[in-house]
């Protein structure tokens, strides 16, 4: 099947720009023109990938991805922002509300094409673990999609899980937000490393009282530790 994507622009020329080149990719596409429009058609087509412009009429882009995030139906749908705003401030947001990417005003069509198929690969990569991870008080379920601390559901984005996966199953070892950034997000010198920083706040955040296991190692990365220092 064709992945979907919707597209969430008040620019025409901008959403037909948009349209033409992920049809081009093999992607159907649909779009809205505001956020109110936006959440309806998220709801119930339920697309593959939303790029999501954050200057909406009305409700406005950071809005529409806290929504998203909030409703259950939606959360695990991956957002990128598209956005005409250079502050730094405006992605950091964005980001922390959940979106797995940004792009900027101008952009290349080609890039932005080349960014959606990377989303939309950050699905477990090799092969499934037979068991689920269990660390102390806490169950990685990969199969599942599942996470738990002492039996207590976390919610988690696809990115946020792939990164406390691959930390957890290479527990004990330090690993860079460069490497992290190739082997979570695929890219290499695309991205600022301080995306890493913020998905691993957010995903502390999340993870309460089992962020115990997450280490900062200064200059260098993160490591999954199993006891608790």
């Amino acid at each position: 099947m064709r992945s979907k994507i919707l597209v969430v622009d008040d620019e025409p020329e901008a959403v037909e720009l948009l349209e033409f080149n992920l049809k081009q990719a093999g992607f159907d596409v649909i779009s809205a023109e505001d956020g109110a429009e936006a959440l309806k058609k998220a709801r119930s087509a339920l697309p593959s990938l939303i790029v999501l412009d954050l200057m909406l009429p009305e409700v406005d882009g950071l809005e529409v991805c806290k929504m998203l995030r909030r409703d259950q139906t939606t959360a695990r749908i991956p957002i990128i922002m598209l956005t005409a705003k250079a502050a730094e401030m405006d992605r950091i947001v964005g980001l922390e509300l959940g979106a797995e990417d940004y792009i900027t005003k101008p952009f290349s069509p080609r890039e932005l094409v080349l960014r959606v198929k990377k989303v939309l690969q950050r699905g477990p990569a090799g092969p499934p673990e037979p068991d689920a991870l269990k660390l102390g008080d806490l169950l990685i379920d990969r199969p599942r999609h599942l996470v738990t601390w002492r039996g207590k559901h976390i919610e988690l984005t696809a990115t946020e899980f792939k990164l406390l996966v691959l930390l957890a199953q290479r527990r004990g070892r330090v690993q860079s937000r460069d490497q992290l950034l190739r082997d979570v997000w695929d890219y290499s010198g695309l991205v600022d490393t301080r995306t890493v920083d913020t998905h691993m706040r957010r995903l502390r955040e999340k993870l309460g009282p089992a962020a115990k296991h997450l280490d900062t190692v200064r200059g260098v990365g993160y490591r999954f530790v199993e006891a608790a220092s």
